[in-house]
């Protein structure tokens, strides 16, 4: 048996995609509540002023706000040993530079983590899952201000000595990476403005974006020294949005430029988080696009003392690069990258590559050489809920069981694997699009794109299988 006696198996989901409840008990609002609903064809629209013509998904969602007894006990039934959520900083500091932190909001959260003590499952928290309080955003231009660093830090001292009982497993940011890309950085709140825009039209500056994730390595780092003097028993993991690159051909071009992006993209962040400083390659990178880094002697040092305990990382898909030409792209995950014909593709244009995953197990094991996690991985489908109440999703069953095979493989190898949230565990907003229909959990949600319902439950076929899976450690599948 290659998985652990104590490997946490479960699921995983965001509070932007999940509660609802978007005012409710003093909650302030947040960025992912001005963002509007979409599709593949058409694109999310971030719409400061609110306009009542949009609907905006992350408002509503599956509510799980007045749900999560009820969901709790499905996670339960399926037999989670962890589930990964997160904590939503406007819940708890409505605008997130307030003096005193909203009590209701705490509340809410105590109620959550008893309900997961009560069956046992081992709560992995995000601190901040790609959404800030939209007055930080607007008020201080979201992470490109300094003073943000302690008004997190703040936000999760609160977390930490509130719920030291509770929690072992932190994790600071969601996909801190995401920030790469111009369009993903929305949950920062570098570039909030007044006028409407789709994601990819939002205002880049670079240097200001690099700089944004300067000061979030700080303050997971400032987090970080501070939970660890809290409680001796906090351990603090990374989280990356892991895009495995390949050569679309072996070109030594195509080979070295493949490299270079994989180091930049993927191994920067978790560079400076799990080894305490920036890399050379990063540095000379920044030099060459002309970003210059606000960091002081003293912030290297915050760096080098705040370092994380151990990595996760999402994982849905690989892509192909090339410095030749190619006619055939794929756009799933706005990752781009050229169609890979090895591979199958989801409606969304997502390459599904199961090996892909035992390779970066193997990768990131070598580099890190700390224990991982799966905190990730999943795949978003037009599931029907049919009249008798049943959901059939072969399609999911096959997708997670081909990744836990290249799991178990990736074990037997060496990779020190602790655990594996299925993303979506239960029905949720899609991020990239806002939309409903595509659809990630092993409980289907009774909403449409635009909110409407009865936001029944249901178990799909993938539920009953998961459930074995976990009761046989991973072994029948």
């Amino acid at each position: 048996m290659a998985f652990k006696e104590n490997f946490l198996w479960g699921g995983a989901t965001a509070a932007n995609q999940i509660e609802g409840a978007y005012l409710e008990d003093g909650k302030g609002l947040s960025v992912a509540d001005i963002v509007t609903g979409g599709s593949h064809e058409n694109p999310r629209i971030i719409s400061p002023s609110m306009d009542e013509k949009y609907f905006y998904p992350s408002r509503k969602s599956i509510d799980f706000y007045h749900h999560y007894k009820e969901d709790i006990a499905l996670f339960a039934e399926m037999g989670f040993k962890a589930y990964r959520f997160s904590i939503s900083w406007a819940r708890i500091y409505p605008n997130g530079d307030d003096e005193k932190p909203n009590e209701k909001g705490l509340e809410f959260y105590d109620n959550v983590f008893k309900e997961l003590e009560k069956y046992n499952i081992e709560p992995v928290v995000t601190i901040s899952h790609s959404d800030i309080p939209l007055n930080i955003a607007k008020k201080y231009h979201g992470w490109n201000n300094k003073e943000v660093i302690n008004l997190y830090v703040k936000y999760a001292k609160t977390l930490f000595e509130r719920y030291s009982a509770y929690v072992t497993y932190w994790i600071p940011f969601n996909e801190i990476n995401d920030i790469f890309l111009a369009m993903s950085s929305l949950g920062q709140g570098a570039f909030i403005e007044e006028n409407e825009c789709t994601f990819a039209q939002q205002k880049d500056d670079p240097n200001a974006r690099f700089n944004a994730l300067n000061n979030m390595f700080i303050a997971s780092a400032k987090a970080v020294k501070i939970g660890h003097e809290i409680d001796s028993k906090f351990k603090f993991g990374t989280m990356i949005c892991h895009i495995t690159r390949y050569p679309r051909t072996c070109h030594p071009d195509d080979v070295l430029s493949v490299f270079k992006n994989d180091l930049f993209f993927n191994n920067t962040c978790s560079d400076v988080m799990l080894k305490g400083e920036y890399p050379f390659y990063t540095l000379k990178e920044f030099e060459i696009r002309g970003i210059k880094l606000a960091l002081s002697e003293e912030e290297k040092q915050i760096l080098r003392e705040g370092v994380c305990d151990y990595y996760t990382f999402s994982y849905y898909q690989s892509i192909s690069e090339s410095t030749l030409k190619f006619d055939e792209q794929t756009s799933g995950n706005i990752m781009g990258g050229i169609k890979n014909p090895y591979l199958k593709e989801t409606e969304w244009d997502w390459p599904i590559d199961p090996v892909g995953l035992r390779y970066t197990l193997l990768k990131v094991y070598d580099r890190y050489k700390v224990p991982v996690m799966i905190t990730e991985n999943g795949i978003g489908c037009r599931d029907v809920l049919n009249e008798d109440g049943t959901i059939h999703d072969p399609y999911r069953i096959e997708y997670i069981k081909d990744h836990i095979v290249e799991m178990e493989k990736a074990i037997d190898d060496g990779v020190d694997l602790i655990g594996y949230m299925a993303w979506g565990c239960i029905d949720l907003v899609s991020v990239s699009t806002g939309e409903m229909k595509k659809r990630y959990g092993f409980i289907y949600v009774d909403t449409d794109d635009l909110g409407n319902g009865s936001f029944k439950r249901y178990k799909k076929d993938s539920f009953t299988w998961y459930k074995k899976v976990i009761e046989s450690n991973g072994q029948i599948r």
